[in-house]
């Protein structure tokens, strides 16, 4: 069994960036807007800027309240849409109930849309020609072709469709010729469909959901759920699991990424790829 350990990785990638960074001898600029105080999302907030910090790239973190509205939300990203110094916008999602999430991701430049979620870029991953991909899928793929695991004509199904992970890996991996099936809390004969994959990815937030009568002998199983679970006996008093019950799924599956150090070591550096990756499109733009 292949241990898909993310971490290794994303050590690499991140100096790959990081000196592709040195090369351009310019302040490149990813900001980022938090609304409310999501304990999660100030997490990962941090985790950004503490990756922009290593590797070099200049970080703006904007913290607005809870009770911002859209048209206010909105009105800020058409500022940084117009400042030529930033060169990547990232909204955190989940924003709070009353804001219009929908209408803020279109109001972000598909020039600066890091995150891959304006409809612009979403529709150029849909045709094979991204401006960049979505930084979770991206790092699946990463790994994939770092283990050199094959993807092209195996079956894989992916469980969630969020437009952040379970559309967009769906994409990227029939755009590798894998034939894909989408699985989601209405798919009938679920377990069924699992058993049927070569490749798995289970993206869909409910802890240890995918069990080791899933799944059939040799299958690769790609983790991307990342939930807290109370642990007295962690000294934390909780442990990290992923969507995958990985203790009984490692034992039949012929490579699986752990939880933590798995997918989620890689989105962030794939996250900071996609900045500079922006930056040299603006470039070539002027």
């Amino acid at each position: 069994m292949i241990l898909l350990e993310g971490k290794t990785l994303s050590t690499l990638e991140k100096e790959r960036i990081r000196n592709e960074i040195r090369k351009e001898k310019v302040r490149i600029n990813l900001t980022v807007i938090l609304v409310g105080e999501d304990p999660s999302s100030k997490v990962y907030v941090s985790s950004k800027e503490k990756a922009c910090q290593e590797l070099g790239i200049d970080s703006r973190i904007i913290r607005l309240p809870e009770s911002t509205t859209t048209e206010e939300l909105i009105n800020i990203i058409k500022d940084l849409n117009s400042n030529n110094t930033v060169n990547g916008i990232l909204v955190q999602i989940p924003l709070p109930g009353h804001i219009n999430e929908e209408e803020v991701l279109e109001s972000i430049d598909p020039s600066k849309d890091v995150d891959c979620l304006h409809p612009y870029n979403m529709g150029r991953l849909l045709i094979g020609k991204p401006v960049v991909e979505p930084c979770t899928p991206k790092g699946i793929i990463k790994m994939l072709d770092y283990f050199n695991i094959s993807i092209e004509k195996k079956k894989a199904v992916v469980i969630g469709r969020s437009n952040i992970v379970g559309k967009p890996i769906a994409l990227m991996l029939m755009h590798r010729n894998a034939t894909v099936t989408i699985c989601h809390s209405k798919t009938q004969n679920l377990e069924r469909e699992i058993q049927s994959a070569d490749i798995v990815v289970a993206a869909i937030g409910k802890p240890l959901f995918v069990k080791d009568s899933m799944i059939k002998e040799g299958t690769i199983v790609i983790d991307v759920g990342i939930t807290r679970m109370e642990d007295k006996a962690n000294e934390k008093g909780y442990r990290l699991v992923g969507d995958v019950d990985f203790e009984a799924v490692s034992k039949k599956a012929s490579a699986i990424t752990p939880v933590p150090g798995g997918v989620g070591a890689m989105t962030i550096a794939m996250l900071m790829d996609n900045v500079i990756r922006l930056y040299r499109l603006q470039k070539e733009r002027k």
